[in-house]
């Protein structure tokens, strides 16, 4: 579970709590951004991994084992080995990587303020908001469907320009955030 944790003034951090994020990387995802980023299939490990390879000219050669099954004992913790090789030899963040691979955010708490109401549905009390919010240690506008009492709330939060914070799922579609599943939407004690 990503978490956002406050540090001295207004920064916000996001910190890796558990693994549900890393076990939602498929293999084939890992693979496919394996080749396009220049490392190669060396080996199959035994029966439940292979070896990939990438050849640095200054550096040296890495070495990343890729597990084939997402239902493996060890899978979150070979997927975060593969991270971090991945952190070294892109010399990029974990963040960053992290946010090519996923798609999806499950069980996220996103802290942030709504920055537009969209006209709201005329059939009951709803309507989409765009909330900005940090995660994987960006700011980014992540669009919502609220309804009654969380609708009425955002209006308020957007209003008086106050913080919200929600709780659910997060998808990446095409270039922009979509927030589903919404378990908590609440004014930010914090902020």
């Amino acid at each position: 579970m990503y978490w956002m944790t406050r540090s001295r003034g207004t920064a916000i951090k996001l910190t890796l709590g558990d693994g549900e994020i890393l076990q939602a990387i498929k293999s084939e995802q890992l693979r496919d951004y394996l080749q396009a980023h220049g490392w190669y299939f060396d080996r199959p490990f035994l029966e439940n991994a292979t070896i990939w390879l990438k050849q640095e000219p200054e550096r040296g050669e890495f070495e990343i084992l890729l597990p084939n099954k997402q239902n493996l004992g060890d899978y979150v913790a070979r997927i975060r080995e593969v991270i971090e090789t991945l952190e070294v030899v892109e010399n990029r963040s974990q963040a960053e990587i992290l946010s090519d691979l996923i798609t999806i955010y499950p069980n996220i708490n996103i802290q942030g303020v709504i920055i537009q109401i969209a006209s709201p549905n005329a059939d009951k009390l709803s309507g989409e908001i765009t909330l900005l919010g940090v995660f994987l240690d960006k700011l980014h506008p992540i669009k919502l469907e609220l309804v009654d009492h969380d609708y009425i709330l955002a209006i308020k939060a957007y209003q008086e320009r106050l913080p919200v914070i929600c709780h659910g799922d997060l998808i990446k579609e095409d270039s922009g955030f979509i927030f589903k599943n919404i378990q908590q939407f609440s004014l930010d004690s914090l902020g």
